[in-house]
């Protein structure tokens, strides 16, 4: 029998927050150092030796994740319960990159055959892409690949697609360049435009619903754009839509490729929402490779002892970070230029999925859950925001990425190292620089330390790797709003929204009442002192 209850609820949770409090820099030993080390899938490795917690708050930790049955819960969402109450929906995107337990079957159809099917549907388009079979409306072979969409239908396989951009090219794969288009803010889609040859450029138009109104004004923009060059956008586009929705099927596309209301977009790199434009680009074994690294993790994920699953001991770091130490955000520092849209990816994934308020059943909640993600890569982050890390008031857990290796070009080597030593050099001084900290008469020099980090390494950051980046985030995520007893697969904040969005503007087009005389105060105000209302 599994229950879902409140974390207050827990008394493992009531154990916890009695538990004395460490002192990092005293917790920390070249013994810990050298032994809090999980292993991860693709040959990555996690460490926790910079976290606050020792072996009693391990224990505990492992306590409350057993008493809110995380694992079992993880095998009820693979196996195709709804666990996404707000919407009676499953959740499924797990299912997107291999099966993890039972089949799961809706309305007669196997969902994994389903996902299956429609993944070797694009893996055979774009190699038709790929090797010039399918051309564009001139007949020249296609170029480029550019993905509209917005949200989960750019950030994901947006920064996966930037990730693998080096690797591909060394490796010989990088057949086509890809591009995104996401912000209804013409200068966006513009921007890209004119720095591309539209005929030899194809477009992945991705909405869900097939009504998403950023999308839908921006492929308006683009058929525009194809029109004026004597093109015939019909055959610059593919769909990646629903079976439902109005572009599915459309003859004003050259295919369409479907998903389903079981993966939600900031879940959806995994599906045909991040496989087309990566297959088109990198080729379909890329992807695939993706997939391998990504389900390897989600098997992995499977281990009930904390200290042999990753993403597990992530979470639950985090849970006792949040909720015990009452630390409001978490920073995500790869040390890697491929991840430099990875946070923002996981800004989505986090923030979406667990800023809510309410338990599953509506409840509201007396404690913290989702933190506040932000993140740069290093070395950036460390001329940026890193000062506030180092001295500010506030204590930010970290979480750090790093590579040993690069991805495409030999090292370059000056004042007796190496670029890529540098780097590293950066990374684990970081980590130490924040735990330890300094000593020093000034004031102003003096840093308390104490501040807290995880690790994630390995040696190169190719395709399996990122997907089990992916996957590790992902899980981690999931955990989390299991153990605060949350929807996590909903976004009703992001619905709001939307809606009077569709008020705004209908009153800023059409001179008409939005319904809501301070939402026509604000519009009028902001019109008159913009002067922007005969634009």
């Amino acid at each position: 029998m599994v229950n879902f209850k409140e974390l207050d609820a827990c008394d493992s949770f009531a154990a916890l927050k009695k538990t004395p409090r460490m002192r990092l820099q005293e917790l920390l030993t070249p013994e810990r150092i050298a032994d809090l080390w999980i292993p991860h899938a693709a040959g990555l490795s996690y460490c926790y030796a910079f976290a606050p917690v020792d072996d009693l708050i391990v224990e505990q930790l492992q306590a409350l994740a057993d008493e809110q049955q995380l694992i079992e819960k993880y095998r009820m969402l693979a196996d195709g319960a709804i666990m996404n109450t707000g919407e009676r929906r499953m959740v499924l995107h797990h299912l997107a990159r291999g099966r993890l337990g039972a089949p799961v079957v809706w309305n007669g159809q196997d969902m994994e055959a389903f996902y299956t099917g429609e993944k070797l549907r694009f893996y055979e388009f774009a190699e038709k892409v790929r090797d010039g079979r399918i051309r564009s409306s001139v007949g020249k072979p296609f170029a480029q690949v550019v993905q509209i969409g917005i949200g989960g239908s750019d950030l994901g396989p947006r920064a996966a697609s930037i990730a693998l951009s080096r690797w591909a090219i060394a490796k010989g794969r990088a057949k086509l360049t890809p591009w995104f288009i996401s912000n209804v803010d013409p200068d966006d889609a513009d921007w890209v435009l004119s720095r591309i040859d539209l005929s030899e450029s194809l477009f992945v138009l991705v909405s869900k619903s097939g009504t998403t109104q950023e999308t839908l004004a921006n492929e308006t923009l683009v058929r525009a754009r194809l029109k004026a060059a004597g093109l015939d956008a019909d055959r610059h586009i593919v769909a990646v839509t629903s079976k439902s929705s109005p572009l599915a099927g459309n003859p004003h596309y050259l295919d369409s490729f479907f998903i389903d209301d079981f993966i939600g977009g900031r879940y959806s790199t995994s599906s045909a929402v991040g496989g087309v434009i990566i297959s088109i680009a990198y080729g379909p074994e890329t992807f695939e490779e993706f997939l391998h690294g990504a389900h390897e993790a989600d098997i992995l994920a499977l281990e009930p002892s904390l200290k042999r699953n990753p993403a597990l001991m992530d979470a639950m770091i985090g849970i006792y970070e949040r909720n015990v130490l009452g630390w409001p955000a978490t920073a995500v520092l790869p040390y890697a230029e491929p991840l430099s849209r990875f946070p923002a990816h996981l800004q989505q994934l986090d923030m979406e999925s667990n800023g809510k308020s309410v338990s599953r059943s509506g409840r509201p909640l007396s404690y913290s859950t989702g933190p506040i993600v932000f993140g740069e890569p290093g070395t950036n982050g460390q001329h940026s925001f890193y000062q506030l890390l180092h001295q500010g008031t506030d204590i930010v857990p970290l979480q750090f990425i790093g590579f040993l290796t690069n991805q495409l070009s030999p090292d370059m080597n000056s004042e007796g190292s190496s670029s890529r030593q540098k780097l590293v050099s950066n990374l684990v001084a970081q980590m130490a620089a924040f735990a330890l900290g300094k000593e020093d008469e000034n004031p102003n020099k003096a840093f308390a330390g104490g501040r807290p980090s995880t690790l994630l390494v390995g040696d190169e950051l190719g395709p399996e790797q990122l997907g089990v980046l992916f996957s590790h985030f992902e899980n981690k995520v999931m955990f989390q709003g299991f153990v605060w007893n949350i929807n996590s697969f909903d976004q009703e904040g992001v619905q709001l929204g939307k809606v009077l969005a569709k008020k705004a503007l209908g009153a800023i087009s059409k001179g008409e009442s939005s319904g809501d005389a301070r939402l026509d105060a604000l519009i009028a105000a902001v019109l008159e002192r913009t002067r922007g209302e005969s634009s």
